[in-house]
């Protein structure tokens, strides 16, 4: 158990795992603005769900590289503002509330229209990324831990419901840009797949979609784990024109 009277489980190697490509320390001057980023971030991808614990305080501001009780601020503003709730006792913890955008559909969150500028910046920078990120997990060989990884992430969408099916899309996508071997890539997809999650968040799931995107999943996961790096940057370029094709039609 932690000094925060958290057990250490929740620190365990599931959820390590999936804050990995998005929790870093953060640089000297602005520690408390950026943990606060970096956790609203964990949120708003969903990799926490709604109803599970956050690691504990001591976990975090390990990761985070800062103090507890600047961690202790972050989290004061985070329930402030309805997203984390703080119980006590021995199965204690920072708990992740509902909220808009936890829910994987168009019922949490109002469908309206979004500049055209601000769609096409958020999908060509995603598209630039992951079709990178592909190429270098084919290139490089994934073997090992890494490929296990990987292929779990992948029988976790699978296996997936529609309520759960975004936040582990996610996991996925974000499983291969932390694969790739380019800590800067992966941050950077971290924060561009946000937005992206933010504009999902607008538009209905759709059952066919789902359904395809999970076929384009299997392809490049194939494709990555037989070392085909054309092929893993063309599924992926395609799965990104998919989802791109949605989002310009339900909201550009």
């Amino acid at each position: 158990m932690s000094g925060d009277g958290t057990p250490d489980a929740d620190a365990g190697t599931g959820t390590a795992d999936r804050l990995a490509p998005v929790l870093r320390p953060v640089r000297a001057g602005n520690g408390f603005e950026e943990a606060l980023e970096q956790i609203l971030q964990v949120l708003r991808l969903g990799l926490v769900p709604p109803g599970e614990r956050l690691p504990s305080e001591r976990e975090l501001a390990g990761r985070l590289g800062i103090s507890r009780v600047t961690l202790r601020e972050v989290l004061k503003v985070l329930a402030d503002q309805g997203l984390v709730e703080s119980r006590r006792g021995r199965y204690g913890g920072t708990f992740v509330l509902p909220g808009p955008g936890t829910g994987g559909g168009a019922e949490t969150a109002p469908r309206r229209r979004t500049a055209a500028a601000d769609v096409e910046d958020t999908l060509r920078f995603r598209e630039v990324l992951e079709v990178g990120a592909a190429g270098l997990c084919a290139a490089d060989g994934l073997t090992g831990p890494a490929a296990d990884r990987l292929r779990a992430a992948l029988s976790a969408t699978r296996d997936a419901t529609p309520a759960d099916y975004r936040r582990l899309d996610t996991l996925l996508h974000l499983t291969l840009a932390e694969l790739s071997g380019s800590p800067t890539l992966a941050a950077q997809y971290a924060a561009v797949r946000a937005s992206l999650n933010d504009l999902l968040d607008r538009i209905p799931l759709l059952v066919r979609n789902l359904e395809h995107s999970q076929q384009q999943h299997a392809a490049l996961v194939e494709a990555v784990l037989e070392g085909d790096a054309d092929g893993a940057r063309e599924v992926m370029r395609e799965h990104c024109a998919g989802t791109a094709s949605l989002l310009r039609g339900f909201l550009v």
